[in-house]
């Protein structure tokens, strides 16, 4: 077998078992959805019981470990550069992780406040979320490789450059973490952008940007929210007006603050970024095969393949979960026991009255308080008679894309260059953006 024909296998097989895991569409009792996510399904099923132990131990391992490397100091962990950088963070990311360690003890034990450990706060986290996070972290980080190593960024890159640079000023890659999101989740996006941040593919500004705007929702949680609103027989209208709306944003943010002003450098001083500039004599098409080959030659060791997804699953497990556990109950906490999202609300309500949304009121306590957790919005607008109006929150907290109990917690615990400011200012940019393309179409389809 010549050499050119093992990089064609290279490439080939391990790039259609990625699209398959990650991308392929599966009819399921509860809608559409990916093999990923089937996976992570049966071993939630599987494990349902112990998941919230486990995660527990988890956090706390983390904590501790964290509070170990910091008073040791950097050296400590020298001999394994993989758990240096993992647990070796700054004294504010030390203090958040003891703060989940905490929040997790408190909540599976039951200790102290309701506030902490109740059915809508800690419970939502610890007994639903983070089991979620917990099995497709396990799938997505063993077989994120797939996707990423065998060259099939690098094929669908070139071919998708000049649809992303003119349009969304991105690489043609960051196509993939878009599909991903959307067929998948939210979160496999995040973490494939943060990879390919890490790795020096994407520029600190590119890595922002589709972070915060290429991660969407994907189709199977939009189903659960447009059904929680009682609208399931409009979920093909709900659907598009989401993708315009996420449209007009997409091509809105990456132009204004903070995005915008995010640098063009990269994590390291040598990464190289992408070359896109197609030779002469080449297509697109040929010039990104050759470059798919190219990365594909790379990737000898089956070792090196599990070594990387073993590490992946680590560094979402202990590098992500603390950060959704403190900064999503602290958010949900400000969410369901304190009238602060209603207050925010309420410049809304003379916007949606102008806007001719009926019960202004009620939807606009909904505007902001997804920035704690997506599925609040939902759950605050069942109760709305006026079925356009709650058509319209749902589409409005579909498109907001930034909330702390997932997304928002991700990508803090990320790598991606995005701290907590600019994710308030981007959900509420977005916000704003997309809500009257959605009142618009809303209005045409009532």
């Amino acid at each position: 077998m010549t050499n050119q024909t093992k990089n064609q296998l290279k490439f080939i097989l391990p790039s259609l078992i990625g699209i398959f895991l990650f991308m392929f569409p599966f009819p399921t009792e509860g809608g559409i959805t990916i093999p990923i996510a089937i996976l992570a399904g049966s071993v939630q099923d599987l494990l349902a019981d112990q998941l919230s132990l486990i995660m527990m131990i988890i956090i706390l391992v983390t904590a501790i470990m964290t509070v170990f490397a910091k008073v040791a100091g950097r050296d400590a962990l020298a001999k394994t550069p993989f758990f240096q950088s993992l647990f070796h963070t700054s004294w504010f990311w030390t203090a958040t992780r003891v703060l989940a360690a905490i929040f997790a003890i408190m909540v599976y034990f039951g200790l102290g406040p309701e506030a902490v450990h109740g059915p809508n706060t800690g419970q939502l986290l610890l007994d639903d979320l983070l089991h979620v996070l917990f099995a497709v972290f396990l799938f997505a980080g063993l077989f994120l490789p797939l996707l990423m190593n065998f060259g099939l960024l690098e094929l669908f890159g070139t071919l998708m450059t000049k649809i992303m640079r003119p349009l969304f000023k991105l690489p043609g890659r960051a196509s993939i973490d878009s599909l991903a999101s959307w067929i998948g989740d939210g979160t496999i996006g995040v973490l494939l952008t943060s990879k390919q941040y890490e790795e020096g593919f994407y520029s600190k500004r590119e890595a922002a940007v589709i972070g915060t705007t290429f991660s969407i929702v994907s189709i199977t949680f939009s189903l659960v929210v447009i059904a929680e609103v009682g609208l399931e027989h409009m979920f093909i209208p709900f659907y598009l007006t989401v993708f315009a709306a996420g449209l007009v944003a997409a091509l809105i943010m990456p132009r204004i603050p903070p995005l915008s002003r995010k640098s063009q450098d990269y994590i390291r001083d040598n990464a190289e970024g992408i070359d896109e500039q197609v030779p002469e004599g080449d297509n697109l098409w040929t010039f990104g095969y050759r470059k798919a080959l190219r990365r594909a030659d790379k990737e000898n060791s089956v070792y090196k393949f599990f070594k990387e997804g073993g590490q992946n699953i680590l560094d979402m497990w202990m590098g992500v979960a603390p950060v959704v556990m403190a900064f999503g109950l602290v958010a949900l906490i400000i969410a369901e026991y304190t009238p602060v999202f209603q207050w925010l609300g309420m410049p809304f309500v003379p916007i949606l009255e102008l806007m001719q949304v009926p019960e202004a009121e009620a939807a606009s306590e909904t505007m902001l308080i997804g920035f704690a957790d997506m599925f609040l919005p939902a759950i605050f607008a069942s109760s709305i008679e006026a079925e356009i109006t709650r058509f319209i929150i749902a589409a409005l907290s579909v498109t907001q894309l930034i909330y702390m109990s997932e997304v928002g917690g991700l990508l803090l615990g990320s790598k991606v260059p995005v701290n907590f400011k600019d994710l308030a200012i981007i959900f509420l940019l977005r916000t704003i953006i997309t809500l009257p393309v959605i009142v618009l179409i809303a209005h045409f389809i009532y």
